[in-house]
């Protein structure tokens, strides 16, 4: 009996050494949701930010990674991060401006002149000020992760200029800053979820649209596409955001695991970006007819832009525009 038990004692120590016996359970699990493809940057990014998190919380967190829609589109996922049902989310901050009508300010056309000014802007005060108007929406906004400058496609006409839009029908997002961003340089937006874009263009039930590079060659937009302007007119910025209770009831030192790893993540999907769109570019161009503004053409871009922004002043407040202005150095009266 004894040597049956002194067995059986070695056989258990030897299995939790070879890792048989089950993990302990984490303190802390968070479903992490989201709508893009694993194979983008951020898709990428946010495994690397589950890696991170139970690495350095030594198993307390587990985060499970469900992407590509797989809970429904971005609204549907804000929805049940309010409710804690998701508690982690990347949602466009396009799409938050519907929660959060403050948020509409970071996608106003060329609001975010380029990469640099994008981060200083973003990862600053004025990006935190903007974060903290989600918490009476029962969310805690971490940093701003994105992917990249967006771009107009089309099937109608080279786009050199805002006027070259009239009449084409653009899907966008749901989102109120870029349902008038299109009227106003004489398009014709409609709203469409993503996942329905591809099937959408194929169609004709519309005719262009705008994404980063990362989003149009995920979906592989340029195959339903003639042709593209890389107007780099908006940041395609996403939230990174926690339900409010879940962040609130983690001890400090798992959220200083959390807020780095989120640092983390978005750096990683930032450089992830950069190399992409580099490499596809040249992919998109043996498909489709691709055009680069120059400067006077872009500049044109911008003024047709301004009358976007003084549109959404009530709704953003004019103090929040300057505050952006003042960081940029760009505006209308610059």
């Amino acid at each position: 009996m004894k040597k049956t038990f002194l067995r059986g004692f070695a056989a258990a120590c030897a299995m939790t050494v070879a890792g048989i016996l089950p993990a302990q359970a984490a303190d802390y699990t968070f479903t992490f949701a989201h709508v893009l493809m694993e194979s983008t940057p951020n898709g990428q990014a946010a495994l690397s930010f589950k890696k991170e998190v139970e690495e350095k919380s030594e198993g307390r967190i587990q985060i499970n990674v469900l992407p590509a829609g797989q809970l429904g589109g971005d609204v549907e996922i804000v929805e049940q991060l309010q409710q804690n049902l998701v508690q982690i989310a990347i949602p466009p901050t396009a799409t938050l401006g519907n929660f959060e009508q403050k948020l509409q300010v970071l996608d106003l056309p060329f609001i975010l002149p380029g990469n640099e000014m994008m981060a200083k802007v973003l990862d600053g005060q004025v990006g935190r000020n903007i974060l903290d108007t989600l918490d009476k929406h029962g969310m805690h906004g971490v940093n701003f992760w994105g992917a990249g400058f967006r771009h107009i496609t089309n099937n109608v006409r080279p786009i050199e200029k805002a006027e070259d839009l009239k009449g084409i029908k653009m899907r966008t997002m749901q989102a109120p800053v870029i349902l008038t961003q299109y009227n106003e340089w004489g398009a014709s937006p409609t709203a469409m979820a993503f996942a329905e874009v591809y099937n959408g263009l194929q169609s004709g039930v519309v005719e262009g649209q705008e994404n980063p590079i990362a989003n149009i060659v995920a979906m592989k937009f340029y195959e339903v596409q003639k042709y593209m302007t890389l107007s780099g007119h908006a940041y395609h910025g996403y939230a990174a955001v926690v339900n409010k209770d879940a962040w609130a009831d983690l001890p400090d030192d798992l959220k200083a695991v959390m807020t780095t790893a989120f640092n983390n993540a978005r750096d990683h999907a930032r450089e992830l970006t950069v190399k992409f769109e580099t490499d596809m570019i040249a992919k998109i161009k043996e498909e489709t007819e691709v055009k680069e503004l120059s400067a006077d053409e872009q500049a044109a871009f911008i003024k047709a832009s301004y009358r976007v922004h003084k549109a959404f002043e009530d709704t953003v407040t004019p103090e929040l525009i300057q505050s952006i202005y003042d960081v940029t150095g760009a505006g209308p009266a610059q």
